[in-house]
């Protein structure tokens, strides 16, 4: 099972957090072109408020004035009515009052014209009024001109009003047809991300389903092929690495003692080769336990096979309390046990492993057995013999990068080692300083 290199990919979050800042720039951009569209339609609306329907209502006032000064000035040419004649005046006020209104509006050639007609209708009103003439188709003509001049210019300022309101519908159009492009692109496109996502984290999560179903089966080496570089990949990287650790696991717990259920052959080797590997100095101490053949003989395989276990727990709690968290404990077989530790701390786990086992190998004996300090046996060669209380001796190896080349050459070492250590009487441990050439 291999582990794939981390690809260059956007994490969930980061994904989730930029698909949705898009949908939050769509969803304002929608809302600013609303607001900009509101805005130039209001201005639009405003413009034609204060000026054009301004400017019309001016227009068809001066109409009505002009025609009001026309029947005023007719009628006193008639009546000789000062009445008429104030009636024209204040229509006359009136019309002029307009005409600077439109003037502040801005000055065109049609105005300037109208003012020019305008001042000919009053020039033969002042005729009539001072007795000059008595023509009123002079004075109906002048007034033609001047209301043919106000249509003119009503007229102009009604083209330019049709084209504001084109311009306003257009401008409407375009802020609802962006607005609901944009609102629906933000849509779409949370609608997709949202599939893509689901998608994606549903077909993950179906696939580490099925790893586990495999693992599950004892099939370590399934792989859900879920490409790194985000949380779920991260997961499933996790989850393979977890998967090789579970065969290792295994592979150990096969491997372990079934009486001591410490790691045997298989995992001593794995080590021992990692540790020579890594060129680091550590020690490798091969604990027997002496005259073990005879107690069997004696108390039989069951009080044998507690003798080990007893001496497993004692081993293993020595190096658990005096070792470092990297230390190993191993059962090769029968009586026969390893600790791999630290240099600096053989001395004091070797110690502490002969001391508690001097404390509890007396509880396997009988009373008499104890009280006499020894037991009668045969020995391999099947002569009997008196055999002392069971000891225990340790052979250590010390391990410094370049002096062995295998874990076959270390045992080899041990094993000449563990003969001497043997050979002498009691609990103790030998350290091999000699260096070993490779």
């Amino acid at each position: 099972m291999s582990e794939k290199p981390a690809g260059k990919r956007f994490t969930l979050v980061q994904r989730l957090i930029a698909s949705y800042a898009a949908v939050v720039i769509f969803s304002m951009a929608a809302t600013g072109f609303s607001i900009f569209g509101l805005y130039s339609l209001n201005g639009i609306v405003r413009d034609i408020a204060q000026n054009d329907y301004a400017f019309m209502r001016s227009a068809e006032g001066l109409r009505e004035s002009i025609e009001a000064q026309k029947r005023s000035a007719a009628k006193y040419s008639v009546l000789k009515s000062d009445e008429f004649k104030g009636v024209y005046y204040r229509r006359r006020q009136e019309f002029l009052e307009r005409i600077g209104e439109l003037k502040k509006t801005g000055s065109c050639p049609l105005l300037d014209t109208l003012i020019k007609n305008y001042g000919h209708f009053s020039s033969r009103a002042e005729d009539m009024f001072a007795g000059r003439t008595s023509d009123i188709s002079l004075l109906k003509e002048s007034a033609d001109r001047v209301d043919s001049s106000i249509e003119a210019l009503y007229t102009q300022r009604q083209n330019i009003l049709n084209a504001k309101l084109r311009n306003a519908d257009n401008e409407r159009e375009r802020t609802v047809k962006w607005t609901v492009l944009l609102s629906c692109s933000g849509f779409l496109l949370a609608l997709c991300v949202t599939i893509l996502f689901v998608i994606t984290i549903s077909s993950s999560i179906r696939k580490l389903k099925r790893a586990t179903h495999f693992i599950a089966q004892g099939n370590f080496d399934f792989d859900p092929r879920i490409p790194p570089g985000d949380e779920i990949g991260d997961l499933a990287l996790d989850f393979t690495r977890m998967a090789a650790r579970l065969k290792v696991l295994e592979q150990m717990s096969l491997d372990a003692s079934p009486l001591t259920r410490l790691p045997g052959n298989i995992a001593i080797e794995r080590v021992l080769t990692k540790k020579l590997q890594s060129g680091e100095t550590f020690a490798v101490c091969y604990a027997d336990l002496d005259n073990f053949k005879a107690y069997s003989d004696r108390y039989g395989y069951i009080r044998g096979s507690d003798l080990i276990k007893m001496t497993g727990e004692v081993i293993y709690e020595a190096v658990r309390r005096h070792a470092d968290e990297n230390a190993f404990v191993g059962h090769i077989g029968g009586d026969d046990f390893v600790m791999i530790i630290s240099a600096d701390s053989v001395d004091t786990v070797c110690r502490a492993v002969i001391s508690d086992f001097t404390k509890r190998v007396p509880e396997f004996y009988s009373p008499e057995d104890r009280k006499r300090g020894a037991i009668e046996g045969v020995d391999r060669y099947g002569v009997e013999r008196v055999f002392p209380l069971m000891t225990i001796s340790i052979a250590v190896v010390m391990c410094r990068n370049g002096e062995y080349d295998s874990a076959v050459v270390i045992a080899k070492t041990a094993a000449e080692i563990k003969e001497y250590t043997k050979g002498v009487a009691g609990s103790n441990y030998f350290i091999d300083r000699r260096k070993t050439a490779r």
